[in-house]
């Protein structure tokens, strides 16, 4: 009998979704699942909060949009005191979305080395498997095969570096020769491309979609930075998926002792309630840019739009009131420990590991060397669909191991899930992994 193919493993007709509570979702047909991924990273203090809802609410009652470039506003300054506060940089670029995000930390860092007479610097770095966003530009960035091809041939061409994976280690590198390995790596690109010639290179303090919660080595961002700065080339973390406290701090790259010269944000940020994302800078980049062309040229139709950053503000005040990354910081360690004690009798699991709320798990074919299952078996999408069917969402990805094989599942339930919800989800994750992976062994 033929393999099934992914198209008839996973579901060509999705559910409905009728409403949302807490951790929870339910579709028309009322079938219950416990939301296990945050969607994809992004329900950061869960559904249909009513905290948010009123805050939304009045402030479409006074106005929904007040244009950024006309007019501050009260939700747009606290916002932004906010991420100054939280990050320890200057300034930011508001979007509705991550790879918005991303596009404008490009075009920052561009402006920046332009308006301070370096205008050769115009080349990137970025590293492989990785997930920048859906633009041209930050697709380029990405080191994600499945999500390029069909786009291969407009791309923006891109300098290139090995992915920082303690757990697939490069030839001949041991684990503790990785840092120094990826630093001489970037700096050989860098001369590659000409140091005269590059703007920026961007990495994931936590690979997301395209690494399964895949957190660097200790000294990797340290020692990446210094190279960067002995070459005059902007750091840029993108923590799109990583930041906003998912790790359990609101900077996802202070865990790696480094500020980056660029951040990028989204998801968690606005916590699903409405699209909210930015780029935020230094003081440097801002005064560069102040007197060179006097302030940012990048910007959108809706950049601070007002109501998206009431629910932003919102989503902050509750997180920080609940001391929500103070329980991240306490329960994620013991919960990550806790699913892999769960998934030890599953020889397929071949990697636990993350940050915080941040938890990805790798499933191989031969735990001792590590080979990935056929691309053609689509484990990530049975995973998916069988998490599906026992009410549980989870976020599969695949093409980890060498762009086309590789499966790994995230989980990054909302910031104030209960041990009781946390312990559902960790049930539901086993129940499935063993449905499947005996269905593939």
């Amino acid at each position: 009998m033929p393999r099934p193919s992914a198209n008839d493993i996973t579901q060509d007709r999705l559910p409905k979704i009728s409403h949302g509570r807490g951790v929870y979702l339910w579709d028309v047909e009322g079938r219950q699942y416990v939301d296990g991924s945050g969607g994809p990273a992004v329900f950061s203090i869960g559904h249909g909060d009513p905290r948010v809802n009123a805050a939304v609410a009045a402030q479409m009652e006074k106005v929904a949009y007040g244009y950024r470039y006309l007019f501050s506003s009260d939700p747009l300054e606290e916002m932004s005191d906010m991420l100054r506060r939280s990050t320890g940089l200057a300034e930011m670029v508001y979007t509705t979305s991550g790879s918005e995000a991303v596009e404008s930390a490009v075009k920052i860092a561009l402006q920046y080395h332009y308006d301070r007479g370096d205008p050769a610097r115009v080349k990137f770095i970025a590293r492989k498997r990785s997930w920048h966003g859906n633009t041209l530009m930050a697709t380029a960035l990405s080191g994600f095969e499945e999500r390029q091809r069909a786009f291969a041939g407009a791309l923006p061409v891109v300098g290139r570096v090995s992915a920082a994976n303690a757990y697939r280690l490069p030839e001949g590198v041991s684990r503790e020769g990785l840092v120094a390995h990826l630093a001489a790596e970037l700096e050989a690109e860098i001369l590659r491309l000409g140091p005269e010639t590059v703007a920026g290179f961007i990495f994931e303090p936590v690979v997301g979609a395209a690494g399964g919660a895949l957190p660097a080595p200790e000294g990797y961002a340290k020692a990446v930075a210094e190279v960067c700065r002995r070459h005059g080339v902007l750091v840029i973390c993108d923590e799109v998926m990583c930041g906003s406290g998912r790790t359990g701090v609101w900077r996802a790259s202070e865990e790696d002792g480094i500020t980056a010269d660029i951040i990028t944000v989204a998801k968690s940020l606005s916590g699903g309630y409405l699209p909210l994302g930015a780029a935020i800078y230094s003081r440097e980049i801002a005064e560069v840019m102040a007197a060179g062309h006097g302030g940012p040229l990048t910007g959108h139709t809706y950049t601070g739009h007002t109501a998206c950053l009431a629910a932003g503000v919102a989503v902050q005040k509750i997180v920080a009131e609940e001391g929500l990354l103070a329980r991240i910081r306490d329960k994620g360690p013991r919960w990550q420990a806790e699913l892999r004690a769960r998934l030890g009798h599953l020889p397929q699991v071949g990697d636990v590991r993350g940050r915080g709320y941040f938890i990805g798990v790798e499933v191989v074919a031969d735990p001792a060397t590590k080979a990935p299952f056929e691309a053609s078996l689509g484990v990530n999408g049975r995973i998916r669909a069988e998490g599906l069917r026992r009410g549980l969402i989870c976020y599969p990805s695949g093409g980890n191991a060498d762009g086309v094989a590789g499966d790994t599942v995230i989980l990054a339930p909302p910031f104030n899930a209960t041990d009781g919800e946390l312990d559902e989800i960790a049930d539901k994750l086993v129940a499935t992994l063993e449905t499947v992976l005996n269905g593939v062994a």
